[in-house]
């Protein structure tokens, strides 16, 4: 009974996984309902484990239960937009002001580093994405401070929705993979208060990178 349910649980999580891959990637956009037979029949399994998955996406924030029409992808607000975009750079800049108290960390450095050098090599919008939050998130894990990463993680996969909005302007990836490497010849040269300052202006052209984007579809409506 207990594999069983390891089993179960093991599926759900891949069949959350892959909602939230296609969530991401745009194949699935706000407002789409996601219909519990068609991803049971996809994967040969009952409607059991679907249903636990749209649980999990809806605890993640990326699904929504309406009355009368199910689960479907969750359509962020303007004000939840730009609410998450804000704590992130809140959090950052935290993060930053504890790198100033304790010092560059040369192992999540390296790791930012080798981040990076993926980074150069990625056209597609979803792996960008994933790989510029690994770096974020390696920049935040230098804080030190348990507060801070727990806060950041629970920003989760709405932010890297939102980011690969933003990145899928053109241009935008190039912009970033620049800004990411002056960033790190900041760390690694001790510029700290140039490097906070050049972080917050990062993370607030994607707000202004939002904007536009959300400004634009109002137009068309």
């Amino acid at each position: 009974m207990k594999a069983d349910k390891f089993n179960q649980n093991a599926l759900s999580n891949h069949i959350a996984e892959h909602i939230t891959e296609q969530i991401i990637k745009g194949e699935l956009v706000p407002g789409d309902k996601l219909i519990e037979h068609i991803y049971a029949e996809e994967y040969g399994t009952s409607r059991a484990p679907v249903r636990e998955a749209i649980y999990l996406l809806s605890i993640e924030g990326l699904v929504e239960r309406i009355p009368r029409k199910g689960a479907v992808v969750k359509d962020y607000t303007e004000n939840e937009i730009y609410d998450l975009l804000e704590i992130r750079i809140m959090l950052e800049s935290m993060a930053m002001d504890r790198i100033s108290r304790n010092g560059i960390d040369e192992h999540e450095l390296k790791k930012m580093k080798e981040l990076l050098d993926k980074m150069n090599d990625v056209t597609d919008v979803h792996q960008y994405t994933l790989l510029n939050h690994s770096f974020h998130t390696a920049l935040v894990e230098m804080s030190k401070s348990e507060t801070i990463k727990t806060m950041y993680s629970r920003l989760g996969w709405p932010l890297l929705r939102i980011q690969s909005l933003s990145f899928a302007s053109q241009g935008n990836i190039e912009k970033s993979v620049r800004e990411h490497e002056l960033l790190i010849g900041l760390l690694k040269d001790g510029k700290l208060d140039e490097a906070a300052e050049l972080l917050t202006r990062h993370n607030q052209d994607v707000i202004a990178s939002m904007k536009r984007k959300m400004g634009k579809r109002e137009g068309m409506q």
